[in-house]
């Protein structure tokens, strides 16, 4: 049983993979852009041959430089791991280096030793980065082993830009009595203590370092690089409190992240879209600019707008909408307003217009990247514009005195007649009434307004002689 903990050290399974049937492929688009991956090989200071892969923009930006993030796998993983991080980052224009630490995957070596020895390697990968002219700021990305490794190495190097740290132990020896009560081993604290010893001896006799040196609490006191801490509410293996304990300490500015899961399961998109947002804000990458013809579909509802779409007749109609409604809002104020925006007219239009051509940044575009990794396919498309085949019937109350309007499911209004009583009611106040209600008219102007714009949008969107039919959405 002791040999069997020993080896669940520094002999966990290691992963055997074919880098051309698990890796993106040497040559592959992602979010519209093409992008290519750089196999090579380093040497670390032990003589052991490292295996990396750099992903890079094809071609690259003349007289420029990217940042580069480096992706830090765990006891079992290897480099394949980093296939999230490549769909993550590389479409906010920052590359992303991965390797095999040595002893995992298809580097050389014979142990890993949970980040000891693997921030000798990361070593090496930094240095190779930086003595490439191409690469600007460098971030490191964690998991568990790479997480520890990460912050071993970043007490060494305040250079580091940034670091995501996820699911990290604050202490070796901590963490191997904790297993023995997860795994419910019946022994007395005496016997394990003793186990422990011995497996310390056996370990830095085979593996060449020292688990009670494998201390995170003192080397974060003394780190300042920006981190984001991440942990799964439900991991058993390394459990929250770690995580907890290691951003007590943490020197540098930090934020912590908790989401369900397990120490292996998949992580949330929130986490992917927040490791996003901070790695742009420490490296900084340059704005994708964007002077092509959007040749992208986008969906409205049901509606599916192609190449023969009038694509600046649509805009000019959204646009109108907007300030429509605009009117319609500060017009408002004096009377009670519809509860529904004036999107649900026309089944859910979107919120920004979007030009044709554009040289805005595309450094966050999180509808056109999806965070599997076992996913080999073009990344383009995107769907911004709404998300439900089905328009809704909204009722829209007014003050007593006007009328009840209401948009049908085509978007158009109608009045409904008040009763007789009702009627006789409204003359009379009218007769009192000497000045119209000005808020009122503009209110029902802009509402018209919003009705033509509204029929000129579907007679744009459908095709010539034909009609569109509504499902119902499953």
């Amino acid at each position: 049983m002791i040999d069997q903990f020993i080896n669940f050290v520094i002999r966990p399974p290691r992963a055997e993979y074919d880098p051309e049937q698990y890796l993106w492929e040497k040559e592959f688009t992602l979010a519209g852009r093409t992008y290519i991956r750089q196999d090579l090989e380093l040497k670390n200071s032990r003589g052991y041959t490292l295996q990396c892969s750099h992903y890079l923009p094809s071609p690259f930006p003349e007289n420029a430089s990217l940042p580069c993030v480096i992706y830090c796998h765990g006891n079992s993983g290897c480099r394949a791991d980093a296939n999230e991080a490549v769909v993550v980052l590389l479409p906010s224009n920052i590359t992303v280096f991965t390797l095999d630490f040595s002893g995992s995957g298809l580097s050389e070596g014979d142990y890993v030793s949970l980040g000891w020895h693997e921030k000798d390697d990361l070593k090496m990968a930094v240095s190779y980065l930086r003595s490439n002219k191409q690469i600007s700021g460098i971030g490191l990305w964690g998991r568990s082993m790479g997480a520890v490794t990460s912050i071993l190495y970043g007490a060494e190097d305040p250079y580091i830009a940034g670091m995501v740290l996820d699911s990290a132990f604050s202490n070796l020896y901590t963490l191997m009595m904790e297993l023995v009560d997860v795994y419910k081993i019946r022994l007395p604290k005496f016997t394990v203590k003793m186990a422990v010893q011995y497996m310390r001896r056996v370990i830095e006799k085979k593996a060449k370092f020292d688990i009670m040196d494998l201390k995170l609490l003192p080397v974060a006191a003394k780190t300042f690089i920006p981190a984001l801490f991440a942990h799964a509410n439900d991991d058993k293996f390394i459990q929250p409190h770690h995580t907890e304990l290691i951003s007590k300490v943490y020197a540098g500015d930090k934020n912590v992240i908790r989401f369900n899961g397990d120490h292996n399961s998949s992580r949330p998109q929130s986490f992917f879209d927040s490791v996003a947002v901070f790695f742009c804000k420490v490296l900084h990458p340059p704005p994708i600019p964007r002077t092509r013809k959007v040749d992208k579909y986008f969906n409205l509802g049901s509606l599916r707008l192609g190449s023969g779409l009038d694509e600046s007749l649509l805009y000019e109609i959204l646009s109108s909408l907007r300030s429509a409604a605009s009117t319609t809002d500060a017009a408002s104020s004096s009377s009670s307003a519809p509860n529904a925006s004036f999107v649900d007219s026309v089944g859910g239009l979107p919120s920004e217009v979007v030009p044709v051509t554009t040289d805005e940044p595309d450094v966050l575009n999180r509808d056109s990247y999806s965070c599997n990794s076992s996913t080999r396919e073009s990344w383009g498309r995107c769907s911004i514009m709404g998300n439900s085949d089905e328009e809704p019937t909204t009722d829209h109350g007014a003050d007593d005195n006007a009328s009840e309007l209401f948009f049908t499911p085509m978007g158009s209004m109608r009045e409904i007649l008040p009763d007789k009583k009702e009627d006789e009611k409204s003359q009379k106040e009218k007769k009192k009434k000497k000045k119209p209600d000005k808020a009122k008219k503009i209110k029902s102007d802009g509402l018209e307004k919003i009705e033509s714009l509204s029929r000129r949008l579907r007679r744009c969107c459908m095709p010539r002689g034909s009609f569109h039919q509504r499902h119902q959405s499953s």
